[in-house]
Parts: structure tokens; C-alpha cells; sequence
């Protein structure tokens, strides 16, 4: 029979805190009346909540009807054992803590049900004492368990909580990027547009030859964000017009070898007007290199070949297409034919060949689609 160690020297222990601030609850299960009685009335006296059975069957009976924290149950009992007890519980209650009581022939098996998640166990025969020690640390073990969980959950939430802010403010920043650039096309098709009236007496010429230029890059293979830089660089082409005097830039009949030389200055002085805006720096290569011939003969800088950027040899190509197939002051819009065999003689000398080859492969209705949507608009007051 196990023995109780001064067992009054508990009676004003401190109560031990379960959920919402009531006692630990406490299930002892054991066939024995005598120690159900010790055990329970031992636990009751150090502050906790105790309810007995007698087996397996009646100690889940309990467990469906009320919470409980820790189960100190016998192993050897009949109906339902011990070990066939703490199965169920692990499965049905896993927040509830099993300490098994055996017999000191039964070790092996307390050990085996340690494995297979008993919390501790308690040799027959045993004192109040070693009973307080490990019901404690069981149900030390459980907070910990729960506070860790519950720590886990709150962590989980938090996380998630924190990524559907970042995936919103993502979604706001792509958003706010997409206005900004929509901004930003806005913006400088207007600059073109303007600087097209100020100099061909047209409307939409530098907004085609950027949609033109496209066209050819894509076929070629190019992608965004390189794509957008050349697009951008064909619609600015012509930006260093800004710094030609009128004089020279609508005169009427053929220009001076003197204006000449102050015409061939507008890609460098474009050059410089643009550089040092971030969003356009990719894009300056072509504003430069716009007027560069493939044989070498262009200006500024006599490139020749593949020392003249991508995006400027296409330009090369579609600008002359522009210039011959638009209506201008002096002439009617030429055919594309015209302007098919024109490119096709000039290829090599003034045009990369194998940007000619891509232009040649796309149907001329391709071509009149692209210039419908930006149609020549001719300035009425200035053309009479």
C-alpha cells in the first residue's frame, strides 16, 4: 500500500492555475480504491481539481464530460489497461498530459508507454512528494506545449497577416508604377507631338516611327524592359530640334552647307537635353545614334555596323519608311512599294541588313495598320 509523507505539510499549498483561471484538473484512474483515495485526496490537498474512476472505459467518460489537464492512470487494470487508455487519450485529448502508475514488475512496460507519449510515470510504491514533483513538471511540460503553440499560431498569424500587407502594398507600388509610367508615355508623346508640328508641319510622325520600331524589335526577339527603352528613344529622335533655330529648321528650300552643319548638331543636343533623367538613360544611345549609316557615312560619330545600337539601326529603316509613305508640305504620301525598293537598295549603306530582312517580312498591311492608328494630320494654316 503506498504511503503518504506528511501529507498536512500540503494542505496550504499554493493552487495551481489550469484554463481561465480555475485549479488544474486532475483524473486518477486506478482499480484500486485506496489509491484513488491517496491520490486524490493528496492532489486536492496541494490546490488541485480531482475526479477518480476505476478503468479505461470510465476515466473517457470523464474526459467527454469536463476538461482535465493531466490523467495519472494505473497500467494493469481490467476492461480497459492503462496503455490502451493513454492510446486514446493521445489521439482524442492530445492537450491533456498522461503520467502512468506501475508496479515495480511493470517498468518495461511504463518505459514502452513513455514511447508512446506517456509524460512520466510513478513506481508503486510511492510518497505525496515524488507525486507533487511529477504532477508539476507534467503540468509544467503541458504549458510550455501550449504556450509554444500558442506562441506558433500567433507567429503563423502574424505572418500572415504581415504578407498579406506586403502582397497589398506590392499590388499599390505595381499599380502606382503602372500610372507613373502610363504618366510618363503620356508626357513625352505630347513633347513628340509638339516637336512634330514644329518641324514636318505633321502630327503623329514620331509616335509611328516608336510603334514602327516596335514592330521590327519584337521580331527580332526584343523584350521589355529594353523594348520600352527603344520605343522611347524613337519617340524622342528628334528632341534636339529644340536647340535648331527656326530660321534653319523650317526653311522652306534646301539648306546651307552652314545650316547643315547646325541640322546634324540636333542628336547631340538632344543627347544632352535628356541625359540625366534615370527613366530615359537607356534610351539615349538612340537619341544620338539616330542619324549614324550602317556604311559609316552618318553622323555624329561616323559609327559603322554593329557599333550603331539596335534600337537606332531599326529606326533607320522605319523613319525613311514614315518619311516616304506620309504626306509632307512639298509632296503626297509615296507608295509602300516606292518605299520598300528604296530601303532594299540602301540596305548595307544606309540600313543593317538584317534588320531589312525582318522589314521585309512583314506583310505591308501590318504596316498600315500601325500607321491608321496615328494617321498624318496635316496643319492646315500651314499648309496653304
Amino acid at each position: 500500500m503506498p504511503q503518504a509523507t506528511d501529507k498536512k505539510s500540503h494542505a496550504h499549498a499554493p493552487r495551481v492555475e489550469g484554463e481561465w483561471g480555475m485549479p488544474a484538473g486532475i483524473l486518477v484512474v486506478d482499480d484500486e480504491a485506496a489509491i484513488r483515495d491517496l491520490l486524490s485526496e493528496g492532489l486536492r490537498d496541494m490546490g488541485y481539481d480531482c475526479a477518480v474512476a476505476s478503468n479505461g472505459f470510465e476515466a473517457l467518460d470523464h474526459l467527454k464530460r469536463r476538461q482535465f489537464s493531466l490523467v495519472l492512470s494505473d497500467i494493469d487494470m481490467p476492461t480497459m489497461d492503462g496503455v490502451k487508455l493513454l492510446q486514446t487519450v493521445r489521439e482524442a485529448y492530445p492537450d491533456v498530459e498522461v503520467v502512468m502508475i506501475t508496479g515495480v514488475v511493470d517498468v518495461e512496460v511504463a518505459l514502452r508507454a513513455m514511447r508512446m507519449g506517456a509524460n512520466d510515470y510513478l513506481t508503486k510504491p510511492f510518497n505525496l512528494e515524488e507525486v507533487r514533483l511529477t504532477v508539476e513538471n507534467a503540468l509544467e511540460k503541458r504549458r510550455l506545449v501550449k504556450e509554444n503553440r500558442e506562441y506558433q499560431r500567433n507567429l503563423e498569424a502574424k505572418v500572415e497577416e504581415r504578407t498579406v500587407e506586403l502582397v497589398l502594398k506590392r499590388r499599390e507600388i505595381e499599380d502606382l508604377y503602372e500610372r507613373l509610367q502610363v504618366s510618363y508615355e503620356t508626357t513625352l508623346e505630347a513633347l513628340a507631338a509638339a516637336l512634330d508640328t514644329r518641324d514636318t508641319e505633321t502630327q503623329g510622325h514620331s509616335v509611328r516611327v516608336s510603334d514602327y520600331t516596335v514592330v521590327i524589335a519584337r521580331r527580332m526577339g526584343v523584350e521589355d524592359p529594353e523594348l520600352t527603352e527603344i520605343r522611347r528613344g524613337a519617340l524622342l529622335h528628334d528632341v534636339g530640334k529644340i536647340g535648331i533655330s527656326d530660321a534653319v529648321l523650317r526653311k522652306p528650300g534646301k539648306l546651307s552647307p552652314e545650316e547643315w552643319i547646325e541640322m546634324r548638331k540636333h542628336p547631340e543636343i538632344g543627347y544632352r537635353i535628356l541625359s540625366g533623367i534615370k527613366f530615359l538613360e537607356k534610351s539615349l544611345p538612340i537619341v544620338i545614334a539616330h542619324q549614324e549609316r550602317y556604311d559609316g557615312s552618318g553622323y555624329p560619330r561616323g559609327l559603322k555596323g554593329e557599333e550603331i545600337p539596335l534600337g537606332a539601326r531599326i529606326f533607320a529603316v522605319v523613319d525613311t519608311l514614315d518619311a516616304m509613305t506620309s504626306d509632307r508640305p512639298y509632296r503626297r504620301a509615296l507608295s509602300y512599294e516606292t518605299a520598300r525598293q528604296e530601303i532594299i537598295r540602301n540596305s548595307g549603306i544606309q540600313f543593317d541588313p538584317s534588320v531589312v530582312e525582318v522589314f521585309l517580312s512583314i506583310p505591308p498591311d501590318d504596316w498600315k495598320a500601325v500607321h491608321g492608328r496615328n494617321p498624318d494630320r496635316r496643319d492646315p494654316a500651314r499648309a496653304s
